[in-house]
């Protein structure tokens, strides 16, 4: 395959290629290393913490990712959770980044909210993604300035954030770092913010929370301690659906319907919390 076409439609086709693919591998692979005890043991060890689990599952899914690029874009680069790489690349040619799992813990648990993210970066901007959400295999994506979908079943569907001007009827979500004393701090946030909207839900993957709000299941969605590979794709599925997207600089991520997202930053800049 020609890399030499960065456009952002055929950007989003390969990754959706490519989320849907390796979704189909970590579902697959999932049965077989949890099939018993004896092999979930020797599957996961810790990262960051002792907290952050990493399996197996996760480095090869990541790598059956780089080998499914080095066929369909040579010489694009690469930056992975897992194996890692630069986000830094010549003026105009695409970075890959990839989240082989987004949602570890809850793979490892079996609760049915993990995801794919496969995010593509020129001069730092997300320009197309897709995340597939392992359990359900629903399909997001989106291209820069053509809009994002979700396809279920066959069907695709146009993405479009919710329209509500009410911060205190919102349903956000959120989700906490590893380290501990980070934890803490989050925590008072949120408890602090908690009175102020209609309720919060941590799902645990940063990719689908942002997805989430782009399908409107979710108003908004905030969260610090986060990494590009965590919303490359997410991102840009909310924000062609709509929603105003604060990126991480470094710390603070959020993505809210419009109507409540000035209302939602204003609060978590009074709270401390970006």
């Amino acid at each position: 395959m020609q890399t030499n076409n960065c456009d952002p439609l055929t950007l989003r086709s390969v990754a959706e290629q490519l989320a849907t693919e390796a979704a189909d591998f970590v579902s697959r692979r999932r049965g077989e290393v949890f099939a018993s005890a004896a092999t979930a043991a020797g599957s996961v060890r810790s990262k960051s913490t002792r907290t952050d689990p990493v399996t197996v599952v996760d480095t090869e899914t990541e790598r059956l990712i780089r080998d499914r690029l080095a066929v369909l874009r040579p010489g694009d680069q690469v930056l992975g959770e897992e194996e890692g790489g630069s986000a830094d690349a010549e003026p105009g040619r695409p970075v890959w980044v990839i989240d082989p799992i987004d949602g570890t813990v809850n793979f490892v648990y079996g609760i049915a909210d993990y995801a794919v993210s496969v995010g593509v970066q020129i001069d730092g901007t997300s320009v197309a993604g897709a995340v597939v959400n392992v359990a359900t295999g629903e399909l997001y994506s989106a291209a820069l300035g053509h809009g994002a979908t979700v396809t279920r079943n066959g069907q695709s569907t146009t993405l479009r954030c919710n329209d509500i001007d009410d911060l205190g009827l919102a349903l956000v979500g959120t989700g906490f770092s590893y380290d501990a004393q980070r934890r803490a701090r989050q925590a008072q946030v949120l408890a602090a913010l908690l009175p102020e909207v209609r309720d919060i839900r941590r799902i645990g993957s940063c990719a689908l929370d942002l997805c989430m709000v782009a399908a409107g299941q979710m108003d908004a969605y905030f969260e610090d301690d986060v990494h590009v590979w965590d919303w490359a794709a997410g991102v840009l599925i909310a924000t062609e659906a709509g929603a105003v997207v604060h990126v991480p600089d470094p710390d603070m991520l959020y993505a809210a319907a419009p109507g409540v997202a000035a209302a939602l930053g204003a609060a978590l800049d009074g709270l401390g919390g970006r």
